[in-house]
Order: structure tokens, then sequence, then C-alpha cells
């Protein structure tokens, strides 16, 4: 299965997620409230932040699945710098068919996936995977973006043409910009039992100390996008316009953005 990641890997993609571990971290991890000694597979670790706070909190290696050497060896650089490399066991390979051995499969506590079944074509393929690889009882967590949930008020102008541009990019790729909400439904079709669901806020208003850092993370995800949102039919003018109207709007008193990710969690029966 060939997955679609329309931002890339550059430098500035690469500095934009690890800004974006720093809004999320904690609060991903008091939704999955991992317990010490636990072993966990993260499909799709990306630069390995949160798979490195998973083995913060656990004690354990934590196995990453990752596709990108890019980012594999970005995910090692920052471990190394910060002292923590030990905390990482990654392995290149696609995320519904990792690299793992026989004795490997049916023995992780907890199978965890964030942003990774959005880029896919068929993300029922790697919720059954994940169940696979856990043992029975074990825990499958998936969070994801449901990208029409977004809203920014007073509207920026030009905003919501683009963003709606922004999701039609994705299904050009085959993927799905709006599959947070088809979380619980996927643990039920791959076997899982759905256990909890709720949303992670991601989201600030003016006056919040984070609050330009969530502008700026809005505006590298259209940058970032920004030739699959011209083929979706933006003209790329329209398109910069709209994000560098996000600077004097975030200067409004009354600005403030308002988005959620999608978490749900399931067990092996």
């Amino acid at each position: 299965m060939s997955s679609h990641y329309i931002h890339g890997t550059s430098a500035e993609e690469q500095q934009r997620l690890t800004r974006l571990n720093g809004l999320l971290n904690e609060a991903s991890l008091r939704e999955a409230a991992l317990a010490a000694g636990e072993r966990v597979i993260d499909f799709g670790a990306g630069l390995g932040q949160y798979t490195r706070a998973m083995a913060r909190v656990t004690g354990t290696r934590v196995v990453g699945i990752e596709r990108s050497e890019a980012q594999i060896g970005e995910a090692l650089a920052q471990a190394s710098r910060a002292g923590e490399a030990a905390l990482l066991d990654l392995r290149q390979g696609s995320v519904d068919t990792p690299p793992l051995e026989d004795a490997e499969w049916a023995s992780f506590d907890v199978a965890h996936a964030r942003f990774v079944l959005e880029h896919v074509p068929d993300p029922l393929t790697v919720v059954r995977t994940m169940v696979r690889a856990v043992r029975p009882g074990g825990r499958i967590i998936l969070a994801d973006d449901d990208h029409d949930v977004l809203r920014l008020w007073p509207e920026p102008p030009g905003l919501a043409t683009v963003w709606q541009a922004y999701q039609r990019s994705y299904d050009r790729l085959g993927n799905d910009p709006i599959v947070g909400r088809r979380l619980v439904q996927l643990l039920h079709q791959a076997g899982a039992q759905p256990r909890r669901n709720t949303w992670i806020f991601f989201g600030a208003c003016a006056g919040h100390a984070d609050f330009e850092a969530f502008v700026v993370n809005l505006a590298g995800v259209i940058r970032g996008a920004m030739d699959a949102i011209v083929a979706a039919g933006v003209p790329r003018d329209i398109a910069l316009a709209a994000v560098d109207a996000l600077g004097p709007w975030s200067q409004r008193p009354d600005a403030a953005i308002w988005f959620a990710m999608a978490w749900a969690e399931g067990v092996r029966r």
C-alpha cells in the first residue's frame, strides 16, 4: 500500500512537526494512560518525539515503524541530541506490512497511530495490522484528523476556500481528510472492541501563550500543501494571500482557532 503524505519531508516540515509535537504530546499521553512496563509499537513514528515520550512513561524501548528514511534520520539525530537514543527501536517499513519478527506479532501491549490513517488509501488494513500486533486484551490507540471541524473566528479572509481545497487534495490522492470521525468504526471493522473515544482539543485564542504557535502551525500546513491546494483549483496567489492574512488576523484581540484531534481506543478480543 502506497501512502501519500502531501507535506513532504523538507527541513521546514520537520520543524513544523517538531513544534506540533510540543503542542500535542502532553494531552496525548494523558489520554493514552500508559503504564510502566508496557510494550508499545508506534505505527508511523515520524520524527519520533511522541515515540520517545511514550518510552519515557513506560520505561521500555518503543518500536517505531516509519517508511521515510529522511524522517528516521532526523528522528535518530533528535534522540541522540536529547540523550534518548536508547528509547527508540526505529524500523523502516510500511505501516500495513511492518518489519516484525514472527515472535513479535501478538506480543505488544499497545499499538498506537497518530496522523497516519488520513494519509493511506486503505486505513482498515493498517488498523487490522495494529490489532494483529497486540496481545489479546492489548490496546489499539488511533488519533487522527477530521479536517472539516476546523473553525477560525472571526473568519480570516479567503481561508475557507483554501481549506476546502486542502481537503479536496486528500480525495485526489485517494486519502480521507475526515477519517477522524471513522476511528471507532475502523476499530470495529478490524475486529477490535471499541472502548472509548474523545477529542484532544487543538486550538487557542488571542491572549493564550500558545496562540502564535497554533497560527504558525496552520500557516505551515497550508504552505506545505500549496502545490496540492493549487492543483485542487485555488490560484496560487489567492492561496498565498490567505496565508498572509493570518498574520494580521492573529493580532485581533478576539481571534480564536477551534480544532480537535479525534481519538479512539479499542482492545483486541
